[in-house]
């Protein structure tokens, strides 16, 4: 299904800013008010989101099958899916992530480029793993984004639910993922321009709900972390980490 250039509206034709890439150690040093706010599972929305989590459907180990984020980020997520024109969802693809998928992830991406760039030295390897994939960490003052259940990942779809072409694949580890990356081209053909709408879209109707976006991955935006702080200019993060709520966790308070 193609929609026509009218159809996506304003938000299509106003490109995507250039920004440059976070400085990990100092977003680690911006202070975090911890909030108690709750996961809630995305899969409660109702329509035009969708949920397909995609790190479970890939069989990634210790992935769970349900896309959970904080109370807040919901529903932005629900105000997003219901500005976007009509024919066009919002299919969120991961939330809150264990911290055993994050080294998983990291791990993996870490060994790939490895393998085909021997000549990287650690150094290296860490910066271009570090460009798609945040260090696994835990620590209530540095916690990797999505371990704090105020990250997400998301793209759009049409009205048969389809993923629209975004101009490279969710997780695609290239520069063809940067969110600018199709506004830097020139003589775009036409699958490369539907695809820059469609960035474009989606760019500008998760800021308009308070998102900031991480600008090597078109997919990820960031609520209450501390790459919100950072890209926001927000003076403290509202979210450390947090783990999901269990029936083990239940009778501990209660005990």
């Amino acid at each position: 299904m193609t929609l026509s250039d009218s159809h996506l509206g304003t938000w299509a034709k106003t490109p995507i800013p250039h920004l440059a890439e976070p400085c990990w150690e100092d977003l680690s040093r911006l202070p975090i008010e911890p909030s108690d706010e709750p996961l809630v599972p995305m899969s409660l929305a109702p329509e035009p989101v969708k949920v397909f989590p995609a790190y479970a459907r890939l069989g990634i180990p210790g992935a769970v099958p349900e896309c959970y984020v904080r109370e807040s980020v919901y529903r932005r997520l629900l105000a997003v899916a219901r500005a976007l024109p009509d024919g066009i969802g919002l299919v969120v693809l991961d939330g809150w992530r264990p911290w055993r998928v994050q080294q998983y992830l990291f791990d993996t991406l870490y060994e790939t480029i490895h393998t085909h760039h021997p000549e990287f030295d650690e150094a290296t390897l860490l910066e271009r793993t570090r460009e798609f994939v945040s260090v696994p960490s835990r620590d209530p003052l540095a916690p990797s984004p999505h371990l704090t259940g105020g990250a997400v990942d998301v793209t759009l779809c049409d009205a048969d639910g389809l993923m629209l072409d975004m101009g490279s694949l969710f997780d695609e580890a290239s520069p063809a993922s940067h969110s600018d990356y199709l506004e830097r081209l020139n003589d775009l053909d036409e699958r490369k321009r539907r695809a820059r709408d469609y960035r474009r879209l989606l760019y500008h109707a998760m800021c308009a709900q308070g998102f900031t976006n991480l600008p090597s991955e078109w997919w990820h935006y960031d609520y209450g972390d501390q790459l919100w702080t950072h890209y926001g200019g927000h003076a403290r993060a509202l979210y450390g980490p947090t783990e999901l709520d269990t029936i083990e966790s239940r009778w501990r308070r209660q005990l």
